[in-house]
């Protein structure tokens, strides 16, 4: 890999995410040498892929190169590579482009969509965890409108204007409030020989509620500002197959529909040798201890998404969102620095500083610890939060201006099929 040696210690991050950035950010003028890996060069601002998917954002409007993040700090090295296993014997990453020797191991992995063992569901539907996945279902929603024009029959046309979501958290409320949008206000322009009004979007939920981890409040108003969009909420309905074509759930009820947005879960991205029963607990995530360290190491640690750290109050682990992540990456940097010293490391604690999620224009809702509300005002601060913790200047004003722009012409003028995508549907 062409990494110097020192005599610092070597601390190897694998990860560019919230968790990853935010330590290296953390030990980046300390005398240690950090070695970051991942398999892309960028660092993704995952809670507007949705935008992304439906026309709002362009990608390079929320991914920041990770070396220009740590350009100018001392001691930084990073690679890209997809990490394959790591020997917790010989103390090494092993990788695509070779193997590296680390004093102390950081595994900020992130997630994976979680399919829950389905393979027809995960061969078929679209997922939305990364920026390729987004530009693909981007490209899938305008060509279904293309290829709903050209065909004369009424079930196939249907089908294709048809949008099935599974999944009522975030993610799925995000996106299908968008895609409400577009129904509403560009679809009607950019296809005036298509009755557009046939569109439907769906969001299939297992549980009796959306946003459930938010409080009744804030799921009974999302789910309100939805059906006023025109978007059809399916509660306490599992999706248990889908072939490409037909969406079968536990009940009798059935979509045929040619896009199932899987948005249902996630699992953490564990690697090879640390992922025996041994580390990992529920949702495929590493045992940590309350100073993230994995279980039976001392030199290996788990942040982020991968990470489950097991307290009274989250008996399953931190919630996998941005700021547990970020505040555990800037925690562990501290700790690290105080092993290193031999000085006693301090416990992580959670600070909860809310959930929030929009539903279009105009239409948010936000659970702070003191305060909860919902409405245009909640839509606004959902916006300043979103571009306060974007990663660059640039990326901050472009989005702010395009959401500008799309507020006042009410249009989404990303809605470009850059790369094609067909789905291989089976035989």
């Amino acid at each position: 890999m062409n990494i110097p040696r020192t005599s610092y210690p070597r601390i190897v991050i694998i990860g560019g995410g919230f968790a990853g950035v935010a330590l290296a950010k953390k030990l980046s003028k300390q005398e240690v040498q950090v070695v970051l890996l991942d398999k892309n060069n960028y660092h993704t601002f995952q809670p507007l892929l949705y935008q992304v998917s439906t026309g709002g954002l362009e990608p390079d409007s929320i991914a920041y190169p990770i070396r220009k993040i740590l350009k100018d700090f001392p001691n930084f090295y990073f690679r890209l590579a997809n990490v394959e296993e790591i020997d917790t014997v010989k103390n090494k990453v092993i990788t695509n482009i070779g193997k590296l020797k680390f004093d102390y191991l950081v595994v900020a992995s992130g997630s994976t969509t979680n399919y829950f063992g389905n393979a027809e569901v995960e061969k078929h539907s679209m997922a939305m965890k990364t920026i390729p996945q987004s530009l693909d279902l981007r490209s899938l929603i305008l060509e279904n409108f293309e290829e709903a024009l050209l065909t004369s029959d009424l079930n196939e046309r249907n089908a294709l204007m048809n949008f099935v979501i599974v999944g009522g958290g975030p993610t799925g409320v995000e996106l299908a409030g968008a895609l409400a949008e577009i129904k509403k206000g560009i679809l009607p322009k950019d296809y005036p020989d298509l009755d557009t009004r046939l569109a439907q979007i769906h969001i299939v939920q297992s549980s009796d509620c959306i946003l459930k981890g938010m409080s009744d409040n804030a799921s009974a108003k999302a789910e309100d500002f939805l059906e006023k969009l025109g978007v059809n909420i399916w509660k306490n309905v599992r999706v248990t197959n889908y072939d490409g074509k037909t969406v079968t759930t536990n009940t009798d009820l059935t979509f045929e529909t040619a896009t199932l947005v899987w948005a249902a879960g996630v699992k953490g991205a564990t690697i090879k040798g640390l992922d025996a029963e041994d580390f990992v607990t529920r949702g495929n995530r590493l045992l940590v201890n309350h100073f993230n360290q994995v279980k039976g190491y001392n030199n290996i640690f788990a942040i982020g998404d991968i990470a489950c750290l097991v307290s009274e109050e989250f008996p399953n682990g931190f919630p996998m969102m941005a700021q547990p992540a970020i505040q555990q990456g800037e925690q562990l940097g501290d700790n690290m620095l105080r092993l290193i010293e031999e000085k006693p490391m301090k416990s992580f604690i959670y600070k909860d500083k809310g959930a929030m999620a929009t539903i279009g224009r105009n239409k948010a809702v936000v659970d702070l610890k003191r305060w909860k509300f919902q409405g245009v005002f909640a839509w606004y601060v959902w916006m300043f939060v979103h571009l306060f913790f974007l990663i660059g200047f640039r990326n901050r004003m472009v989005v702010f201006i395009n959401w500008v722009y799309n507020y006042v012409r009410f249009d989404r003028e990303a809605r470009l099929i850059i790369r094609p995508f067909k789905k291989k549907l089976k035989s």
